[in-house]
């Protein structure tokens, strides 16, 4: 399971944010769904990350309510490529440190994301071909 391509377990097309998009509008975004995290992405390359704890902060906090996307983004961006293995996300999950990491292409465009329910639900699946409890939840 640990030797699998993230590119069998990855979010293909996953929700992005753009550099130019506002703060107030990604704060509402963040406010009315799940989720955490969003690369960050322009012309089909990723520029960045984004934490709904950064924008939530920011937004208290700026009274002028002009800030952009690439003024609280997070440029420097732990990322993967398709064709790491799964393990690898794993041992970066490990660390703490992520909750979702951008899978990229050698040209850096975005190709999909990983997350660590994703590794998680690899290796449920693995080990429980037929799960008992929450079927419906664990079963693509």
């Amino acid at each position: 399971m640990m030797n699998l391509e993230v590119r069998s377990i990855m979010t293909k097309d996953p929700v992005t944010a753009h550099p130019n998009q506002s703060i107030d509008d990604l704060s509402q975004f963040f406010l009315e769904s799940e989720f955490q995290q969003l690369p960050v992405v322009d012309h089909g390359k990723l520029v960045g990350l984004i934490t709904s704890s950064d924008v939530l902060k920011i937004s208290r906090f700026n009274l002028e309510n002009d800030l952009k996307v690439k003024d609280v983004m997070t440029s420097k961006v732990v990322r993967i490529t398709p064709k790491d293995k799964v393990g690898t996300a794993a041992e970066l999950f490990a660390d703490k440190r992520f909750k979702m990491i951008p899978v990229v292409n050698l040209d850096n465009e975005l190709k999909g994301i990983v997350t660590a329910f994703d590794v998680i639900r690899c290796a449920f699946n693995e080990e429980y071909a037929q799960p008992i409890l929450y079927q419906d939840v664990f079963t693509h």
